[in-house]
């Protein structure tokens, strides 16, 4: 009989990748790049950033005047950063806008504000009622759903705000004989496709662009006509999987795992739950609080804090209605258990996020100023890409920018650190800027559905219960395809000298 290969778990596969990092250290020097300000128009105004002078870098220099190895300790007094303390540091790390720390509190609200939704049985209640309601037409789910998340990709970078609707989603899709993986699919890769593909998202092309010197928001029907087609990719891929699954459901790699859904849907069918007036204020609720989500981030900038404060609102008023409605037997203090064990439910999630950033902590941070190992490597790429052809150059760059989302899955950050290198670069292998942010789009919003540093990813993946490993086994076909369909359009870019 052959034996089954064990998928290591993600805390394991993090841990080796800090070692590699921390040999990395010890083997290749740090160098810095001399920073400047540059000013960008945007809709709303002109931004400003700090960013790396093309050309500028520079290896730091030991007593002996030699490029400068700067190997991290196993062990650091004092606050300093070693490979023993990577998961400490990478949880205390940024500020509440973004990773680690406003990753993490974000993750564990709206793990709770959503956990006194679910006890609350609305979710399955539901369920139920949309189930007999939709026999047959079920089906037509997939597409709506995956082209309004798709849409909130592309318009405001929906990412985050996923999060959530993966906790009703990934129940609903499970209980109408699909699997976890379709609901991931549904609400989760349907946003990093829009996000990729964007023509107007705030945090990625515009960015990308005013630090490349690009018209901001320029070039949006090459990209809508991109963003239709991979988003028809992406429904006809779910729906083909989806069929298969409903067909024969142990064809399904979150099959063992989704008994967790199964077995849960199994017993509200036996108590044939019903659907009352109380759960529906409680949808209500939700309705009004995520149009809500949707008006801030589009109208008015909202982000981490003030995202996490309507879900609270959202989870409070919910756990109110569940106690006057008595919903599922509710009481008071229901609502402050049921809080914690949704952030309990999803502590594993956010402590990757903090295991992850310390990944980036040990090979020196991504602040271009700073001799680091990544400003190397960064300055090598550029040095190889300068000798390569015009096509082969683009899909390089697409592929370095792939590459180096495992390491800043900050698209903004990553649009800052490398997009002063890789726009000048184009201009010497003939590509046009307009493509090298092409690259960086692509690159970075395909690759957030696969890299484990991804805080959000792994969010959802310990919703639907689902190892990173099990995920990754899954998704490589699907990134190899994205891979190839990218590069087509990054060569008809070069080819139609795409502005």
């Amino acid at each position: 009989m052959k034996k089954k290969i064990r998928i290591p778990d993600t805390y394991v596969i993090i841990f080796f990748v800090v070692v590699f990092a921390a040999i990395l250290t010890y083997l290749i020097p740090v160098g810095s790049f001399t920073m400047e300000k540059i000013q960008y128009a945007t809709e709303t105004g002109m931004k400003t950033r700090t960013v790396p002078v093309p050309g500028s870098f520079k290896y730091a220099l030991n007593d002996l005047g030699q490029p400068l190895v700067q190997g991290v300790p196993i062990f650091a007094a004092g606050g300093d950063m070693s490979v023993t303390n990577y998961i400490f540091e990478g949880l205390v790390s940024g500020d509440k806008w973004g990773t680690a720390v406003g990753i993490i509190a974000f993750i564990l609200i709206t793990g709770g504000a959503f956990g006194i939704i679910l006890k609350t049985k609305a979710v399955e209640a539901g369920i139920l009622n949309m189930i007999k309601k939709t026999k047959g037409s079920e089906a037509l789910l997939i597409p709506l759903v995956f082209l309004l998340f798709s849409l909130g990709g592309a318009v405001f970078g929906m990412g985050e705000e996923a999060i959530p609707f993966a906790m009703i989603l990934i129940p609903i899709v499970v209980g109408m004989g699909y699997d976890s993986i379709t609901g991931i699919f549904m609400c989760y890769i349907s946003t990093q496709i829009g996000f990729a593909t964007s023509w107007m998202n705030p945090f990625s092309v515009a960015i990308a662009q005013g630090v490349a010197g690009v018209p901001v928001l320029s070039g949006a029907m090459f990209r809508i006509v991109m963003w239709v087609f991979f988003t028809a990719f992406g429904i006809v891929y779910t729906m083909k999987y989806a069929k298969k699954i409903k067909a024969n459901p142990e064809l399904s790699i979150s099959y063992e795992t989704d008994k967790f859904f199964r077995d849960d849907f199994k017993a509200d069918e036996a108590e044939d739950l019903e659907f009352k007036f109380g759960h529906k204020l409680v949808f209500l609720t939700i309705f009004l609080g995520m149009s809500w989500i949707v008006w801030g981030v589009v109208f008015h900038g909202y982000y981490l804090p003030e995202i996490a404060a309507q879900f609270t609102i959202m989870g409070v008023i919910s756990g109110i209605i569940g106690v006057v409605f008595k919903l599922n037997n509710m009481n008071v203090n229901d609502i402050a258990i049921s809080f914690r064990k949704g952030a309990e439910d999803l502590i594993g999630a956010a402590m990757v996020v903090g295991m992850a950033k310390g990944i980036v902590l040990v090979l020196g941070g991504v602040d271009a100023g700073t001799p680091t190992v990544l400003n190397t490597v960064l300055n090598s790429v550029a040095g190889i890409l300068s000798h390569l052809h015009a096509s082969i150059s683009a899909i390089a760059m697409y592929f370095f920018q792939s590459v180096f989302n495992f390491f800043v899955v900050s698209g903004s950050g990553q649009a800052a650190l490398t997009m002063p290198i890789m726009a000048p670069l184009s201009d010497l292998v003939g590509v046009p800027r307009q493509v090298a942010v092409l690259a960086f789009q692509l690159g970075d919003g395909f690759t957030n559905m696969f890299v484990p540093t991804s805080g959000i990813l792994m969010a959802i993946l310990g919703i639907a219960k689902i190892e990173w490993g099990v995920w990754a086994k899954q998704q490589i076909k699907f990134q190899g395809v994205l891979f190839v369909l990218g590069s087509i359009f990054m060569i008809i870019g070069v080819l139609t000298n795409f502005q």
